[in-house]
């Protein structure tokens, strides 16, 4: 008969993996994660700074860039749709602005623990640290492309078409911010262990861009333009952007697309957590 137990000759390094592979742990990473804020608040703020050192105006280079290409595509796509230039402008620029934000949170979150590499094995942090510093970089970003929709609220009277349901805009931006973390999350943990993955987000996005109602409206699809409007909402970044630009425009908003990006939320987190649960611990030894 064994005087000792075997749980007491269990190896402690079984114990931790095993631990480390919780629910309890990816929900603890989250946590520990946020309450860094101060880390990856700095470290956001610096990355902007870094990225556009030495320059005279800083980021506001990425309101210019913004400024122009919503610019040339309203003028391009007024007169190829024939659709008037003071809705369609507003309607380009708010879309091209949220569509960086979602183009970024694919992208950018791909690659946001292969890019940090060396913090991840040097900085005793959470990993989730690394996934609020990009967030939080593209929350800054956007903040400074928004000067371009605050010129055009004035410039083109949209302003007069704006009422209280407007506030509808804080929310989404909410939404599509926590949408932006768990796509990084999934994203970032996937495509470390599988490289392809990143230049496979590429060609989608590309091809996102394209099929999602960014420079064009699902009115102006032509004469059957309602069948081929439901065809264009099964693409799920149609809903992302309609919850957010239609109040900054003061148009009609419809509840269907909030319960679509509510779902698709709860779907991504879900999905999110299982995969911090089962791959965190790996992520170190993948970059």
């Amino acid at each position: 008969m064994p005087l000792v137990s075997d749980e007491v000759l269990a190896p402690t390094s079984d114990i931790h993996v095993a631990d480390s592979r919780t629910f309890r742990r990816a929900f603890q990473d989250l946590r520990e994660g946020f309450t860094q804020r101060e880390l990856w608040l700095a470290l956001g703020w610096q990355d902007i700074k870094q990225r556009y050192r030495r320059s005279v105006i800083g980021p506001f280079w990425v309101t210019i860039a913004t400024g122009v290409q919503a610019t040339a595509m309203g003028l391009l796509y007024a007169g190829l749709l024939h659709i008037p230039l003071n809705f369609l402008l507003p309607y380009v620029t708010v879309g091209l602005i949220v569509w960086n934000l979602i183009n970024a949170s694919i992208l950018e979150g791909s690659e946001v623990f292969v890019a940090n590499e060396g913090l991840i094995k040097q900085l005793p942090s959470a990993l989730s640290v690394h996934v609020y510093r990009l967030v939080w970089r593209q929350v800054l970003l956007f903040a400074h492309t928004l000067v371009v929709y605050v010129v055009l609220l004035f410039a083109f009277g949209v302003w007069h078409n704006m009422h209280w349901t407007a506030v509808a805009a804080i929310p989404a931006f909410a939404l599509l911010v926590l949408n932006s973390l768990w796509v990084s999350i999934v994203f970032g943990i996937f495509a470390t262990r599988y490289r392809d993955i990143a230049p496979i987000l590429g060609s989608l996005t590309l091809l996102l861009f394209v099929l999602t109602p960014v420079m064009w409206t699902t009115q102006a699809l032509g004469d059957r333009a309602g069948e081929r409007a439901r065809i264009a909402e099964i693409n799920p970044l149609y809903h992302y952007l309609e919850i957010i630009r239609a109040p900054l425009l003061g148009q009609d908003q419809r509840a269907y697309h909030w319960y679509i990006v509510l779902g698709f939320t709860a779907a991504g987190w879900a999905l999110a957590i299982y995969a911090l649960r089962k791959y965190r611990a790996r992520v170190p030894y993948w970059v």
